[in-house]
């Protein structure tokens, strides 16, 4: 007895015709330049989301900038792209439906978004018939040499009039057009990009829901679903219509391929040999075939959706046609896709029984933080760049925007914003590779936030991958020898390091990461790969990442009473690969306890932090955008520069080889230390946004390399004196200890005057208190003006035991 029929509440007919009449109506007024700049964060109003977005432009296509015009007919000009092959993919905009249906049935009696979102697998394929309705001619006649499926309906198209001519009219053979099915003779992938609430300024207004959130009422809906890529397989050819030839009647059959498997058909089915009953043999056609690039990609829930107690759970996403190649390992997408259920196969089925797996078929994939290269800079936002470029104060600025939650630390703040822009990496004409990014170590007191500053540069680099040391293996931030589920052969999954490459890989407690995993990143710190030789597999992988690590002292705090080495108990191999290494000492200090007490408080109260002196505060997404823009440059060194920071180099050897006979070794000072300053210094020049490096900025670089062990040398015993005389003091001293502002012969002890006054009067300090304590100090023979005004000399400078704070 068969089952009653119901009556369908769905007119399929109506709601195609529909659609085409949208497809052929359809007009954007919507202008190239409004697409780019949706979604950028120019004002940072209201912004204060972990992850941001550019938002990805409507239109993918190479060529697409030079086919969008104003108020022109969107997805007719896709088409016909289509039609002429410079385009593979046909991407329908939800919102432009919504808008089109709201103008032309104001009661919604057809429900065309709803029902797409409600039966999304279903309409692909009716839209897929209204695009071939409307799929205009070619505007160019296509080429034969490539295209395999043209040369076949070409040869069967001539062959059935040849047979109409001879058998007559009624006696031909069926059109070409009913030969072919249509996913063979589409030459296009069709994919839905989820609808946005009115009234939202970006894609994060869209509902993303968590992997543990997707429930069986979703199956066949259309949803949109957040997390970070964890596994990426490679792209393989995924077949969707097979193709045979019969070896008796010389037949060409097409079968459709809609599911994981399917059986191949041996017998031909075609008129001729089911008449004259010859059975001929089927041979597999592979280049009438068509396939479909495919890749499997899997995402874990995110660290603030997991609840307390539970572990992350992950979800299988497959990527078709123009989708794939479009995820990486460690990106946070957000991916709408049709829920879908798919049965186990194989022995998996055995042991599963009833139950069945679920995936996610990938519709539009957004990315929450774009690489730098993919930035696009508004005009408004160039405008502001350079209106606070002439300004000459975008270096404090900047520094001041890394964590301005955190108190203090400016210029471990500043060490980290060059961190962020890098110095060049360089290749040699015989293809050595000299890195340019820049490693930093935080080696300090517990207390001093530096977990908190790695989460937050963690979230403003592209790609910030966080990890602590006891948590981590060798095998888990280099590489793994895993079997890959899809295809049962040995792959490498990559490791922390692998997924920051051309990111940032924060290290926290790395002082308490086993030596043998230790050992594991030196060749990541200096040489930027992973050499594995594991299970047969033999190879090279890129790691072309920044480390950023914060370690505690021996016992946890700093002991003043055994040496710098001792305390920071890391191999010199090790630390000589830091570009920079922060000694960070918490001593108690009456006044900067009591703003830091304030700063914290005034935190918590109100949720934000306070003002800053200048009153500019960049949001992560700003100073995303400045560093995009800094790290495009790529400056280069002139002669005299070079000279100046030999001079400088030499002069660190020698205040090196003093500290070790005084027991104030902090670091080894080799020709790593050079090109530490060398980065330090192109970073600054990046940031400038110019094309050469200046004396000024390798004076920089200089003074954040000396101010990294400044808190070494602070005597515990000795009050404090802030007033304006003393800390321009400490600052000259702090130049003439590390070589910046020297005079051109490089002796010790003898400033440029010129340059001393410029770096103290860029500290905000006035003329006034500049002239002040100068005077103020040669009365206490501390140092004295030669040249006519033009230098400083101390005095004391051949003594290198002297006690600074004597005076």
């Amino acid at each position: 007895m068969a089952l009653l029929g119901e009556k369908s509440y769905v007119n399929y007919e109506e709601q195609e015709a529909a659609l085409v009449d949208f497809l052929q109506n359809f007009k954007s007024s919507s202008t190239e330049a409004a697409d780019q700049l949706e979604g950028l964060n120019l004002d940072g109003d209201g912004d204060d989301a972990d992850y941001d977005m550019v938002d990805d432009s409507d239109d993918p296509a190479p060529g697409a900038s030079r086919r969008r015009r104003r108020t022109q007919a969107k997805y007719m000009e896709m088409l016909q792209d289509i039609a002429d092959r410079t385009r593979t993919n046909v991407l329908i905009d939800l919102n432009d439906l919504d808008t089109w249906e709201k103008a032309v049935d104001p009661e919604r009696q057809l429900k065309l978004v709803e029902s797409i979102e409600r039966n999304c697998h279903h309409y692909i394929e009716i839209f897929s018939r209204a695009v071939d309705k409307v799929l205009p001619q070619p505007t160019q006649e296509p080429s034969f040499k490539d295209d395999v499926l043209d040369i076949i309906m070409t040869q069967r198209s001539k062959r059935n009039e040849k047979m109409q001519e001879q058998q007559g009219e009624d006696g031909g053979q069926a059109p070409a057009e009913l030969i072919f099915p249509p996913a063979l003779t589409r030459r296009y992938t069709l994919n839905f990009k989820p609808i946005v609430p009115a009234g939202a300024s970006s894609q994060r207004s869209m509902k993303a829901l968590a992997v543990r959130h997707v429930r069986g009422e979703h199956l066949g809906h259309l949803i949109t679903v957040r997390g970070i890529a964890t596994r990426v397989s490679d792209v393989k050819p995924a077949i969707q219509v097979n193709a045979y030839s019969c070896d008796r009647c010389g037949c060409e059959i097409f079968q459709p391929v809609t599911s994981k498997h399917f059986t191949p058909l041996v017998e031909c089915p075609s008129d001729d040999c089911k008449k004259n009953n010859t059975k001929g043999q089927l041979f597999l056609s592979t280049r009438a075939s068509k396939f479909l690039p495919f890749q499997e990609v899997k995402i874990q829930e995110m660290a603030d959706q997991v609840p307390v107690g539970h572990i992350p759970r992950q979800m299988t996403i497959h990527c078709h046609g123009d989708l794939v190649r479009q995820i990486s390992p460690g990106d946070v997408i957000d991916c709408a896709g049709i829920f879908l259920p798919t049965p186990y196969t194989g022995f998996k089925a055995i042991r599963a029984g009833l139950l069945t797996d679920t995936y996610l078929e990938a519709q539009y994939v957004m990315q929450h933080k774009k690489a730098y290269d993919d930035i696009v800079l508004a005009q408004p936002t160039l405008k502001r760049m350079n209106e606070l470029e002439r300004t000459g104060q975008l270096y404090e600025y900047l520094s001041r925007s890394i964590a301005p939650e955190i108190f203090g630390h400016v210029d471990v703040k500043k060490a980290l914003l060059l961190q962020l822009i890098g110095g060049v990496t360089k290749e040699v004409g015989d293809g050595m590779r000299i890195r340019g990014d820049i490693n930093i170590c935080l080696m300090g007191d517990p207390g001093v936030a530096k977990s908190q500053l790695l989460k937050y540069i963690t979230k403003v680099a592209p790609r910030g991958v966080y990890t602590t040391g006891r948590g981590s293996s060798g095998v888990g931030l280099t590489a793994a020898v895993m079997r890959d589920p899809v295809t049962d052969e040995m792959v490498l999954e990559g490791g922390a390091l692998v997924l920051a490459d051309n990111g940032m890989c924060c290290i926290d407690e790395f002082d308490k990461m086993d030596d043998g995993d230790r050992t594991a990143i030196h060749e990541v710190m200096e040489q930027q790969t992973i050499s594995i030789s594991k299970a047969g597999i033999t190879t090279t992988l890129n790691a072309r990442t920044s480390i950023l690590a914060a370690a505690n002292p021996l016992y946890g705090r700093y002991n003043p009473r055994i040496s710098p080495v001792e305390n920071i108990n890391l191999p010199a191999a090790l630390l000589s690969r830091f570009d920079v290494l922060f000694l960070i000492l918490d001593t108690p200090s009456r006044d900067t306890d009591e703003e830091l007490a304030r700063h914290v408080t005034h935190v918590h109260m109100h949720n934000a932090h306070p003002e800053a002196p200048g009153g500019v505060v960049f949001t992560p997404a700003e100073v995303r955008q400045w560093v995009a823009r800094a790290r495009s440059y790529r400056p280069t060194i002139p002669k005299e520069v070079s000279d100046y920071m030999v001079g400088a180099y030499v002069r660190m050897r020698q205040q090196q080889k003093r500290d070790e006979g005084t027991k104030k070794a902090f670091t080894h000072t080799s020709s790593r230390t050079l090109l530490g300053v060398l980065r330090l210094s192109q970073a600054l020049a990046r940031l400038r946004f110019a094309e050469d490096v200046i004396t000024e900025d390798v004076d920089e670089a200089l003074r954040i390399v000396e101010v990294s062990k400044a808190s070494l040398y602070t005597d515990e015993n000795r009050k404090d004196d802030h007033t304006p005389s003393s800390k321009i003091y400490h600052l000259i001293k702090t130049m003439e200890a590390s070589g910046a502002a020297a005079v051109g012969d490089g002796s010790r002890g003898e400033l440029d005057l010129r340059r001393v006054r410029e770096r103290v009067l860029a500290k905000g300090f006035t003329a006034n208190q500049f002239e002040q304590a100068i005077d103020e100090y040669s009365m206490l023979d501390v140092w004295q003006t030669t040249g006519e005004g033009t230098r400083l000399v101390f005095i004391e400078a051949g003594n290198e035991d002297v006690d600074n704070d004597d005076f």
